[in-house]
């Protein structure tokens, strides 16, 4: 996790005040109840102590920020991590925030995809997966309340990632991802968009008999893991393969 204020690192060392910031720096321009605060922290198991000691972390943090902050500023700690009722906020608004750099270009990315224009979508999702250097809060503690904000972040990016190989599909790059697609579906073996994108790229690059086994190994998956059929587009898909159909439509299995 980064967090800067003029240029400056103001991430602590210690655990959880580390957890404090990164969970006011998701919800940057936000107010944060002080009982939501004292959940990530400590969970069910909230010591008696435990508003003393958040305290002693707002403080530990506003004392980060005065390093930061230049010689005859206007501003104060209390203003950049300010003192709500009930609550705290980090009222500083960001030049560069990553993650509504990559919404930003996510959007761009979709609104492309939806008007056909797949180089345009391809370049967007691109840059937007770029931002992303490893897995989210990898280096933070992590309790229920970011635990819920680390899902919906990695659901996001799952879902860039499949706009972006249906993009480079479009683009005729279908052998090209196989190799990144293989991986994807070892490691989601349950995700039927995913396997129809694979699918799709063996038939494309001539290996239709692969694209078969990629149905079969779903169908076994979905069978044995949640004891249901793939779904009616996937199977439509399958039909179409074993019917070697010419050229596999992605809006009609992946787009929707």
């Amino acid at each position: 996790m980064a967090v800067e204020f003029n240029g400056q690192s103001i991430v602590p060392t210690a655990g959880k005040p580390r957890q404090l910031l990164a969970l006011l720096a998701l919800r940057c321009g936000r107010v944060v109840q002080v009982p939501t605060l004292m959940e990530e922290v400590w969970g069910e198991d909230i010591p008696r102590s435990g508003m003393t000691t958040l305290q002693t972390y707002v403080l530990h943090l506003r004392r980060l920020i005065v390093e930061t902050l230049p010689e005859g500023t206007g501003s104060t700690p209390k203003d950049l991590l300010a003192t709500r009722f009930n609550g705290y906020q980090l009222t500083v608004k960001p030049k560069s925030f990553d993650l509504v750099e990559f919404e930003s270009l996510a959007s761009s990315g979709d609104n492309a995809l939806e008007r056909g224009d797949a180089a345009g979508a391809s370049k967007y999702l691109h840059q937007a997966l770029a931002l992303w250097r490893g897995p989210a809060l990898m280096d933070v503690p992590v309790g229920r309340i970011l635990s819920m904000e680390l899902m919906g972040l990695n659901e996001a990016r799952m879902r860039v990632l499949e706009q972006r190989i249906l993009a480079d599909l479009w683009l005729g790059k279908s052998a090209a991802l196989i190799p990144e697609l293989r991986k994807l579906v070892e490691e989601h073996p349950l995700h039927e968009k995913l396997a129809a994108c694979l699918m799709i790229a063996y038939q494309r690059s001539g290996a239709g008999w692969r694209a078969l086994e990629v149905f079969r190994g779903l169908r076994q998956a979905l069978i044995r893991e949640l004891g249901v059929e793939p779904s009616g587009r996937l199977q439509s898909l399958h039909r179409e393969l074993l019917s070697n159909t010419a050229n596999l439509s992605l809006r009609d299995y992946v787009l929707t």
